[in-house]
């Protein structure tokens, strides 16, 4: 594989890992913007000038943009998270002028005024598709709870009220400053040529605005708490639970995967043997979630509401033995055999480096082949997962819970 990295005159990145031994390329402009760039008046612009993107440009019309994408037979989409709006394609390499082209063309979206007023109804109709599911509901309140007073605990669809209030003079002037070419990462990965990648980029987004618009980062010091919202009609108490981990530029996120993996991979962790498979709950997991300044460890378990009380005392008696006696040998070994597995699988194609190739780049500026993350995979010790949690113990700091009951440990809905 071979590493390229070279900047524009006017500040937009590009990374790219060409391999010739596959048979197709991916490429991506991740755009350091999402929920927590915004403010409480413009909440949920990220996600809608997302949409807008593909409502066409001076160029292309919406059924071009749908058309051209079709007849080269790529597999294209775009995402909005808290963090960083992404849209990319994977195609054959003949077909990466075409794919290029179009992509970088919807990164300037015409944004008029009609589109605008017609994808607000669809934004309006998907928030209120995902008030109807409690898992979503609950990961909102606690992302609100937790990060209250951050940029984080901003909400990445914006709410019925900010959407409706939204002006398109505000979301051009948002993409104004936000989609500056300094504020924009483009990476590709798979078989390709690079000398004329740069050609390709230096004749399509050279002409971009400047800037790098300023991202405040502050580690989040959450004062914890508990939001218990009432579904009636609900079979199960979903359950979700956040504490602080590692942010995004942490040399202990390593060991904080590792982490995740031990005590709530969906298979064969702490949770799933002491909650799913003797019947507790239905599902049980804790994943690992890495921000820019910040980090957190994410419980999640759904089970029949007579068990919420007994299952918040089983996680806190497996979060407690952990901190207190660490992990086993046994479960480091099976953890990084499980990593192993997904970071190799996921690496065998383009689509997958892409991820990675943008995602260390973007937070940290940094290059990392599949050895690479091998190598500190097998590195990571028992006494290394012993010295995070003397860090980032795991704790039960936040809780948020959707479903039949009134009350929950002491809180009523």
């Amino acid at each position: 594989m071979e590493f390229h990295e070279t900047r524009l005159a006017n500040g937009l990145q590009i990374v790219a890992e060409r391999c010739p031994g596959v048979y197709s390329v991916a490429l991506g402009f991740f755009v350091r913007t999402g929920a927590r760039d915004e403010t409480d008046e413009i909440s949920g612009v990220s996600h809608f000038l997302e949409h807008m993107a593909f409502k066409g440009t001076a160029r292309h019309s919406a059924d071009d943009v749908n058309r051209v994408f079709d007849e080269v037979g790529a597999k294209y989409n775009a995402s909005t998270s808290e963090e960083v709006t992404l849209f990319y394609g994977a195609i054959l390499p003949e077909y990466l002028p075409q794919t290029f082209d179009l992509l970088a063309d919807i990164i300037r979206p015409a944004l008029r005024q009609e589109d605008f007023d017609m994808e607000k109804k669809v934004i309006l109709e998907e928030i209120g598709m995902y008030d109807d599911q409690p898992t979503y509901t609950a990961y909102e309140r606690l992302m609100q709870t937790h990060f209250a007073g951050h940029p984080l605990g901003r909400s990445v669809l914006g709410t019925t009220e900010s959407i409706t209030a939204l002006k398109a003079d505000q979301m051009r002037a948002y993409h104004q400053s936000r989609y500056a070419a300094g504020n924009i990462l483009l990476a590709i990965a798979g078989q390709f040529d690079w000398t004329e990648f740069e050609r390709l980029v230096e004749r399509q987004c050279a002409a971009w605005p400047t800037g790098a618009p300023p991202r405040a980062k502050p580690e989040a010091k959450p004062a914890g708490g508990m939001m218990l919202a009432k579904k009636v009609g609900s079979l199960q108490q979903h359950i979700m639970q956040m504490s602080p981990a590692p942010p995004a530029d942490s040399p202990w996120r390593f060991a904080a995967d590792i982490l995740a993996v031990i005590v709530g991979d969906d298979t064969g962790s702490r949770l799933f043997w002491e909650l799913v498979d003797p019947g507790y709950a239905e599902t049980a997991e804790m994943g690992y979630n890495e921000f820019d300044g910040s980090g957190s460890y994410m419980t999640y378990f759904s089970c029949e509401p007579d068990q919420a009380e007994r299952n918040l005392e089983r996680v806190r008696k497996i979060y407690d033995g952990i901190n207190a006696s660490g992990i086993t040998e046994v479960e480091l070994a099976q953890a990084r055999n499980k990593i192993a597995s997904r970071i190799v699988l996921r690496s065998e194609r383009p689509m997958g480096r892409l991820a990675s190739l943008g995602h260390n780049w973007l937070y940290r500026s940094e290059y990392r082949t599949v050895a690479d993350d091998l190598a500190t995979l097998r590195s990571i010790s028992v006494d290394d997962i012993r010295k995070l949690l003397e860090i980032y113990p795991l704790r039960q700091t936040t809780t948020s819970s959707v479903g039949p009951l009134d009350e929950l440990a002491g809180h009523r809905a």
